[in-house]
């Protein structure tokens, strides 16, 4: 049997951030319509589940939004669902996102005891300030008290931290992550603030209200961050993830990077999903009209509004589309996905993809080979951008 992870989205939000361009609802307490999405990710599930055929589990993620936010009951039925369906080979990582706010803070047992082995904590800055420019609804206090309460709870923890905020200094951000890394966790997911056009940032920037850090600015921002974790003992095996080893790495994102098909089950969630030759869905008709599994890999997505989501999984028993990938299509995703990641891209992912500018971005010290991978080299995760421009379409 080939590995499949599973990747659950739930949308809810006690409040939205001023940065945050995820597909995100605020929580209002809508109890019936919680319970309806509820109902809706398993019957996706299962559905997904018939179409793939025997497949065993590779890791689990709770994503969104803020899963942590769920019932906790609702947590350990998806979770043995998902073991049922794809019973796994051995201990598998499952991931919940959370936040360090007294409410999240008082489920950590019940989420552990649901079957969550692996807690990501939102903490984003140490400063209250930093904080408050960010919209969110917990102070630095809080986020220390929230992060030492996860650390007595899981044996693995991973936090988030936003910088390259305006008027924060290289040297600020030094400090900040030097003491974010003292604090006991194995996972560091630093990630430089994005200007989005659709959130209140972006908005804020076209007004002109918000100017966002200058991109050389950014570049040593960056630096920075590789540096200090670095010399901490945190290794960037991946261009914002940094691990304690290779047993701390987020094993879940590497199956995705490293083209594990997944299921992805919520409003707005994608999957990589392949159906064997020989496997039909029940009297070899798709669960829903546009989707059109034949044997190739498929890029999936769900539908983004929650009322249609959940109409499509009542109606159809699943709430997404598929759309086929050529071999291209999958190469050219396996290069743009493989290449952040510090050990490079798997040569034989890339079949079909000329690359003819590669011999000149590894002579000029952009990107190494060697007899199983291709991969960017520090100089060239700067302008990793830029170089996917090159290799696929120059």
């Amino acid at each position: 049997m080939e590995p499949v992870a599973l990747y659950i989205h739930w949308p809810y939000c006690a409040r939205i951030c001023p940065y945050c361009d995820f597909n995100v609802t605020r929580d209002r307490g809508q109890t019936e319509r919680q319970t309806l999405l509820f109902e809706a990710l398993r019957r996706d599930l299962h559905t997904q589940a018939a179409l793939i055929g025997p497949r065993y589990l590779a890791s689990v993620f709770f994503g969104g939004g803020t899963p942590s936010l769920m019932r906790p009951d609702w947590v350990a039925t998806l979770i043995e669902d998902a073991r049922t369906l794809f019973p796994p080979q051995g201990d598998i990582e499952i991931t919940l996102e959370a936040n360090p706010t007294d409410a999240e803070i008082a489920r950590y047992q019940a989420f552990r005891a649901a079957g969550i082995n692996r807690l990501s904590i939102g903490i984003q800055s140490l400063e209250d300030q930093a904080l408050k420019f960010l919209g969110r609804n917990h102070s630095a206090r809080e986020a220390l008290t929230g992060l030492q309460t996860a650390l007595s709870v899981f044996n693995r923890v991973s936090l988030d931290l936003i910088y390259a905020l305006p008027d924060q200094t290289p040297a600020q951000w030094a400090s900040e992550l030097t003491r974010a890394a003292q604090l006991g966790v194995e996972h560091i997911s630093p990630y430089q603030l994005g200007i989005e056009p659709d959130t209140a940032f972006g908005r804020a920037a076209r007004r002109g209200t918000l100017k966002p850090v200058d991109p050389e600015l950014g570049e040593v921002f960056y630096d920075t961050t590789q540096t200090v974790l670095g010399a901490l003992g945190f290794e960037a095996y991946e261009v914002s993830n940094h691990a304690k080893g290779p047993a701390a790495r987020s094993q879940h994102n590497l199956n995705v990077w490293e083209g594990v098909d997944y299921i992805g089950i919520g409003p707005s969630a994608h999957g990589r999903l392949t159906l064997s030759d020989g496997h039909k869905h029940q009297n070899n008709k798709p669960a829903h009209g546009r989707l059109t599994l034949d044997g190739t890999r498929h890029a999936t997505v769900a539908a983004r509004d929650l009322k249609t989501y959940i109409h499509r999984v009542t109606d159809h028993g699943t709430g997404m589309d598929s759309e086929p990938l050529s071999p291209r299509d999958s190469a050219e995703e396996a290069l743009m996905l493989g290449l952040r990641l510090t050990e490079g891209v798997r040569l034989e992912r890339l079949t079909g993809l000329a690359l003819s500018a590669r011999e000149g971005l590894i002579a000029d010290g952009f990107l190494g080979q060697n007899a199983e991978r291709l991969y960017a080299t520090a100089k060239g995760r700067l302008v990793l951008d830029r170089l996917l421009l090159e290799l696929l379409y120059e």
